[in-house]
C-alpha cells in the first residue's frame, strides 16, 4: 500500500484517488499532474440512493443532513446507535429539518446495530461513531459492497489502521466509492490554493507547520445509573481508546492538509505533551510534534485544548519562491500577497461538509469511483505516530508504527463495569543521571 521511501509522488498520488469525471490538471512537467475533485454545486440526478447512518450523535446527524442536501433522489432509510436517546434525537431532527421519517423497524440499537443497517437494503453507509469502531464497521460495509462516507479519523491504533488499508483495497476491487470527513480536500478555497501550488506558485515546499489550538472541549461526568462503559461511550472524546486522543481525533485535519500539499507523509516523529487541565478520561491537553518527512523536511505540529490560551487553527507551507496558508492566500517571499481566493457567489451556501457528499454521490452515479481510504488512513497513522512519541518520549518511525500490533480498547463490547481505567501516560524515566 505504501510508496517507496514512504513518499507519495504527485504522479503516484493520482493513481490512489483518480476519478475519470474529475478535473485532471496537466502542467508543463509530467510529474506535476495531479487530482482535484469535480466540485459540482449538486450531484447529478439518478436512481434513488438509500443511505443508512451508523452513529447518531451530533456529527452523525450532520452527516445525514449533508447527504440529503447533496442532490436529488437521496434518502436516509436506517439509523443505528448504542443509545436510545441519541437515536431518537437524530430521528426527530431529520423529521423536523428534512421531513424524513425513519420507520421503527429501521431503527437499530446495540453494538451490533451497524450490521442491521448494512443489511437493511441501503446503498450507502454513513459511519460516524467514535473512531475506535471505524475499522470494524468499514470492513463490514465494504464486504457487503456498500459505498461509504466515513468521518475522520478512521482508527485509534496501528491495528485498526492496517485493517482500514486492507478494506480500502477491497473497495477498489469492488469499484466502491469511499469519501472521508477530511472536508478541506473538498473545500473550494483549499482546492484552488492547492492547484496553484501544484502548478509551482511557491516553488518547491521546504517547510510546513500546522495547528489546532482551541479552548477546552466538552466532557461528561459519570451520572448515577451509568455503567463504566456507558460513561466512556458518552464521554468518548476524552478517552484514548475511543478517540485516539485529540491529536488523532481533531488535529488529523491539519496534518492531512500538510500531507496533501506536500504529496508525502512523515517518516518519523519526536513529540511531547502533557495533561494539565483535563477533567475526565486519560488524554493529554496538548501535543507538540516535530515530524520529519522522507526528504528531510521538517513539519511543526501543535495542538491544545485548554481555556485561556492562545487559539490557532491553521496550516502554512513555505516554498522556494513564496509561501501559503493553504486555505486561500499565496504570498511572495517578502510577505506581500500575490494571490487570494475570491469565493464565487453561486457557491456561497455550499459547505465543505455538503460538498463531500456531492462528490461522493457524483462518483457513484457516474460510475467513476473515488476512494479516499489511503489518504485519511495515512494521515490518521501520522497522528498516531505523533501521539505514541509524546506518550513515550521516544522517536517513533513510520516503519515501527506499521510493524506495531498495538490495539486499544476491550476485546468484546458490553455495557457494565470496565477494566479500562484512566492511566495517564508519563514519558521517560525518573532516574537521575
Amino acid at each position: 500500500m505504501e510508496q517507496n521511501n514512504n513518499q507519495i509522488t504527485r504522479r503516484n498520488f493520482i493513481g490512489t484517488v483518480a476519478v475519470a469525471s474529475s478535473i485532471l490538471i496537466a502542467c508543463a512537467k509530467p510529474q506535476k499532474t495531479y487530482y482535484v475533485p469535480p466540485l459540482l454545486d449538486a450531484a447529478p440526478d439518478g436512481e434513488p440512493l438509500k443511505a443508512g447512518l451508523v452513529g447518531c450523535g451530533g456529527r452523525g446527524t450532520g452527516a445525514a443532513r449533508d447527504f440529503l442536501s447533496a442532490g436529488p433522489n437521496l434518502q436516509v432509510t436506517a439509523l443505528a446507535d448504542i443509545f436510545q436517546d441519541r437515536l431518537d434525537s437524530c430521528r426527530q431532527k431529520l423529521l423536523d429539518e428534512k421531513q424524513v421519517s425513519i420507520p421503527d423497524d429501521h431503527c437499530f440499537l446495540g453494538f451490533d446495530a451497524y450490521k442491521k443497517v448494512i443489511d437493511s437494503g441501503v446503498d450507502v453507509v454513513l459511519l460516524a461513531t467514535p473512531p475506535h469502531f471505524r475499522p470494524e464497521h468499514f470492513e463490514a460495509a465494504i464486504d457487503a459492497k456498500k459505498h461509504v462516507f466515513m468521518e475522520k479519523p478512521v482508527a485509534v491504533d496501528p491495528f485498526g489502521a492496517k485493517r482500514m488499508l486492507k478494506a480500502g483495497e477491497k473497495a477498489d476491487a469492488f469499484k466502491l466509492s469511499v469519501v472521508a470527513g477530511t472536508q478541506r480536500r473538498h473545500q473550494r478555497e483549499y482546492v484552488e490554493t492547492y492547484k496553484r501550488i501544484m502548478e509551482g506558485a511557491i516553488g518547491d515546499i521546504v517547510a510546513a507547520r500546522c495547528y489546532w489550538n482551541q479552548q477546552q472541549l466538552w466532557y461528561k461526568i459519570q451520572q448515577k445509573g451509568w455503567s463504566d462503559m456507558e460513561w466512556m461511550l458518552r464521554d468518548w472524546v476524552n478517552w484514548c481508546w475511543l478517540s485516539g486522543d485529540h491529536i488523532v481525533e481533531q488535529h488529523v485535519h491539519n496534518i492531512d492538509i500538510i500531507n496533501w500539499f506536500t504529496g508525502m507523509h512523515p517518516s518519523k516523529a519526536v513529540g511531547m505533551g502533557a495533561r494539565m487541565r483535563r477533567v475526565t478520561g486519560d488524554q493529554y491537553d496538548f501535543f507538540n510534534v516535530d515530524f520529519e518527512m522522507p526528504n528531510g523536511m521538517h513539519v511543526h505540529s501543535m495542538c491544545r485544548q485548554i481555556n485561556g490560551c492562545a487559539t490557532n487553527v491553521s496550516e502554512f507551507v513555505v516554498g522556494t519562491k513564496g509561501a501559503s496558508n493553504c486555505a486561500n492566500t499565496i504570498y511572495k517571499p517578502d510577505g506581500s500577497v500575490t494571490w487570494q481566493y475570491q469565493k464565487p457567489e453561486e457557491s456561497v451556501k455550499i459547505s465543505a461538509q455538503v460538498q463531500e457528499h456531492i462528490d461522493l454521490v457524483t462518483a457513484i452515479r457516474t460510475g467513476n469511483h473515488v476512494n479516499e481510504t489511503n489518504d485519511v488512513t495515512n494521515s490518521t497513522l501520522c497522528a498516531i505516530m505523533g501521539r505514541i512519541s509524546a506518550y513515550t518520549g521516544k522517536e517513533v518511525t513510520w516503519e515501527e508504527v506499521m510493524a506495531s500490533d498495538l490495539r486499544l480498547g476491550p476485546e468484546t463490547y458490553q455495557m457494565g463495569p470496565s477494566k479500562i481505567k484512566a492511566v495517564i501516560p508519563v514519558p521517560g524515566t525518573a532516574e537521575r543521571v
